[in-house]
């Protein structure tokens, strides 16, 4: 949310409407490609998933 609504200066409604490729887009177009390493694998993704369940 800060990258989106700080970062990006997108309005709040805008934001919502993004998918996580077009924030990703939106923030590789604004910073370059030094955010590619800032998103995790799906194995990293999964490990967080079992640290931090929703339930």
């Amino acid at each position: 949310m800060a990258a989106g609504l700080g970062l990006l200066a997108l309005p709040p409604s805008e934001f919502w409407r993004m998918t996580p490729k077009e924030i990703d887009a939106a923030l590789r177009g604004r910073f370059g490609s030094m955010l590619h390493n800032a998103v995790p694998t799906r194995s990293e993704l999964d490990q967080l998933m079992q640290l931090f369940p929703d339930g």
